[in-house]
């Protein structure tokens, strides 16, 4: 948290970005006198409004004499000001309905969650795929393709569904798959990745698996298909919203952005650092540390199901963006998504 300020600089502050939220414009001292709960005159107002910008919350744009907010004006601003608005009963009702009877597969229901995240804030809306090791095992099965190529197809209990193919060093038979899958559901039912995975090392080290041929290759094939290599995968939805802001209208400035949202890296792993954050939160601008998304900001929450944390949700729109509203937004979706994951997986 940045020094404290008065309250006269405080209720500047707030009043500064909230209408710049509102117009997108330079703010001048005229705009803030005309808000009753000012009530100073537009000299002591720009005499605040001077301060603010010395202590770096504020910035003067150079072909203005108006203001807008810093990074660090924001973050103040989230921080130490901003009242988070509560969702209504109907704007809890208009995400449900997203959901309702649609008894969607967990990449179906990531894909709406995306969807409705970007319907409800007008931005962009991210989710981040769960990494097969923050799962639970349900299923796994072995598909002969070629004498030494095999399809792993492994199912969690939330129901994603990942794909492998692997190539093997020895010609196994479909009976010997057969018997492989059968062992390794049997040990391996309700564990979660990391358990498995464990499992796997321990009893790939003890005396009995080096003697029993038919455990090794069931033990080196689960290895392999569960390696988490992947890295990681993000769901976007409503980037035109992004570009309907005034602030990335310039053609090089949304040339980046696009290149961020079709690489995916930057934003996966933004979302990687919410996954062990409590609650809500709110990457500004800079802190990002992403160049190509700067003047954007970041709010996410975690999603849960019954073996923890699965991954990231959030929605990606201007700095300038209306926290107070977006803000319950995500907190919202991330319980209502968590609470469907857990019942799915009863």
């Amino acid at each position: 948290m940045g020094p404290l300020l008065s309250d006269r600089s405080r209720d500047i502050l707030e009043a500064i970005i909230e209408e710049h939220i509102a117009t997108a414009e330079p703010v001048g001292s005229k705009a803030i006198t005309q808000r009753p709960s000012i009530g100073l005159s537009s000299a002591s107002v720009r005499n605040v409004m001077s301060e603010l910008e010395d202590s770096g919350f504020l910035t003067s744009p150079h072909t203005s004499a108006g203001r807008i907010p810093t990074d660090k004006g924001y973050r103040y601003y989230v921080d130490s000001v901003l009242k988070v608005n509560r969702l209504n009963r109907q704007q809890k009702t208009q995400i449900e309905a997203h959901y309702r009877n649609r008894g969607l597969q967990m990449g179906d229901l990531l894909r709406e969650t995306s969807r409705t995240l970007s319907a409800m804030a007008h931005y962009t809306g991210l989710v981040m795929i769960p990494r097969i090791k923050s799962t639970v095992f349900r299923h796994i099965e072995f598909v002969k393709l070629s004498s030494r190529k095999i399809l792993a197809v492994f199912v969690t209990q939330s129901g994603l569904v990942q794909n492998r193919l692997i190539e093997h060093d020895e010609d196994l038979s479909h009976h010997d798959l057969e018997q492989i899958t059968n062992y390794l559901n049997q040990t391996m039912a309700g564990l979660s990745i990391r358990e498995a995975q464990a499992l796997i090392l321990s009893q790939m080290a003890k005396e009995k698996a080096l003697y029993d041929h038919l455990l090794q290759r069931a033990f080196r094939l689960s290895q392999v298909a569960l390696d988490d290599a992947t890295g990681g995968d993000v769901i976007i939805e409503g980037t035109s919203h992004l570009f309907e802001q005034p602030e990335f209208n310039d053609l090089e400035r949304m040339k980046r952005i696009f290149q961020t949202f079709e690489q995916k890296r930057a934003l996966i792993n933004l979302l990687d650092l919410g996954l062990q954050a409590k609650g809500v939160r709110v990457l500004i601008g800079s802190e990002t540390e992403h160049s190509e998304i700067s003047g954007c900001s970041l709010i996410t929450s975690a999603y849960y199901g019954k073996a923890g944390t699965l991954g990231t949700l959030g929605i990606l729109g201007p700095s300038r963006m209306p926290y107070s509203s977006i803000i319950p937004i995500v907190d919202y979706t991330a319980s209502l998504i968590s609470r469907m994951l857990e019942d799915d997986s009863e």
